[in-house]
């Protein structure tokens, strides 16, 4: 039965409200969308790492337009609730991040996730109360839709070279205090660093599965205090190295042995 965007929202924030822990992944298209609910995943996100990949570009450098298309092709392909890495909201205005939500809803997405990074060479994280600022307008226009809308909160320090926990936990407090639903702090170096942000914050985590040595099992995050687990660019890249290994065979052996695999 098809879902409708109302039904779908519903059952987003149902899974972030029972107990235990659920893996979100990360499709890329319409087909690996297909793929990944025919596995009996309840819940799907866009990575803009992923996105970024299919057009061939480096994470960061497609425009709002090209990531909602990508997004909205995700949203169609199943009846499964999808939330979208909307990077800084494409835009450094607190506005322009608002409208980047209402476009977001207006796709059929039910979720996103804004971050405060802001993608400059220098400064390149907000202030906290600039990212605090455009987080808030983020909620505001989240709270004007018909449904629920399902706000994530990122602070992306441990991403930028800023090693500083307290600082990254104040800045998600904060963010909870704006309104945001989910609270997500990519990057975190171990389970202990895990274990702090979930024991000091009031909404449910999102742990990103993503990045080597710093990446854990679902049985291990769950007794952290995670409540969600997402998976980043992680299966387009595992897709995309499976592939660069069954052509490199056909182009230095002339064998397809990658068939019987």
């Amino acid at each position: 039965m098809t879902q409708t965007q109302s039904d779908k929202a519903d059952k987003f924030v149902a899974l972030h409200q029972r107990p235990g822990v659920f893996v979100m992944p990360n499709p890329w298209d319409a087909g690996s969308a297909k793929a990944l609910a025919g596995l009996g995943f309840e819940a799907l996100a866009t990575s803009s790492g992923a996105a970024a990949g299919v057009l061939g570009r480096n994470d960061g450098e497609i425009t709002r337009e090209e990531s909602l298309a990508g997004a909205s092709q995700i949203v169609a392909a199943t009846d499964l609730p999808v939330s979208a890495d909307l990077e800084n909201g494409f835009g450094d205005a607190p506005e322009s991040v608002a409208e980047t939500i209402r476009m977001a809803a207006a796709v059929g997405l039910v979720g996103a996730s804004i971050e405060d990074y802001s993608g400059k060479a220098t400064d390149h994280i907000y202030d906290i109360e600039t990212a605090t600022r455009r987080l808030a307008a983020a909620v505001q226009a989240a709270r004007t839709l018909p449904f629920q809308f399902t706000l994530t909160a990122r602070a992306e320090n441990y991403l930028h070279g800023h090693t500083d926990l307290q600082n990254t936990i104040a800045r998600l407090q904060a963010y909870s205090a704006a309104g945001a639903d989910v609270l997500f702090a990519p990057g975190l170096p171990d389970l202990a660093a895990v274990r702090a942000v979930c024991a000091a914050v009031d909404k449910p985590v999102n742990f990103m599965v993503a990045i080597k040595g710093r990446s854990f099992s679902v049985a291990e995050l769950k007794a952290a205090g995670v409540k969600r687990i997402s998976l980043a660019s992680s299966l387009y890249r595992a897709a995309i190295r499976r592939m660069l290994a069954a052509a490199t065979e056909v182009k230095e052996y002339g064998t397809f042995e990658y068939l019987n695999l």
